[in-house]
């Protein structure tokens, strides 16, 4: 049971690579995850952290109720992640906010569901969906039915030196 644990924590640490490649600097770090509970399940080829979830990679938190790790069949490549349960996702000033949010290898992509939230400062984006595609470095948010997309930005302010400043 300890080989399956540490062989998770291993595949744990390729997803934040991958995921967050983009990160300067953030590849080659280890990640941590603390939780009240882990329980891993080697035919299902899952990891699910479950209480007060905390995972953090260089300057990236993420935090949720409960973390699911769904590892391929082929290779042992994580295929999927899923947060539920009050998800937050810190990054300097960057902050995700959801009641799910499910991270997809084969797509490259994190989408935030269950009222979205993105704050980055003051800018604020809202919708039904919002996804981040990776490698792409492209946003999608959709509204539905009763829901809009919203989106709050502020005018950037000039500095002294005549430079835009958040």
């Amino acid at each position: 049971m300890r080989i399956v644990t540490i062989i998770i924590f291993l595949c744990l640490a390729t997803f934040s690579s991958n995921l967050y490649a983009a990160g300067e600097g953030r590849s080659g770090q280890p990640i941590s995850i603390k939780s009240n509970e882990l329980i891993t399940d080697g035919k299902g080829r899952t990891a699910t952290f479950i209480g007060k979830v905390v995972a953090k990679q260089n300057d990236m938190t993420i935090y949720a109720d409960k973390l699911v790790v769904y590892n391929a069949e082929q290779g042992g490549d994580v295929d999927k992640v899923e947060a539920f349960g009050n998800v937050r996702i810190v990054q300097q000033n960057r902050i995700g906010t959801s009641g799910r949010a499910v991270y997809s290898n084969k797509e490259g992509m994190i989408s935030l569901f269950d009222n979205p939230r993105v704050n980055q400062g003051k800018d604020v984006v809202t919708g039904k969906v919002i996804t981040y595609f990776i490698t792409e470095e492209k946003s999608v948010v959709t509204g539905g039915p009763d829901s809009r997309v919203n989106a709050v930005i502020y005018p950037k302010t000039k500095g002294k030196d005549g430079d835009r400043s958040p």
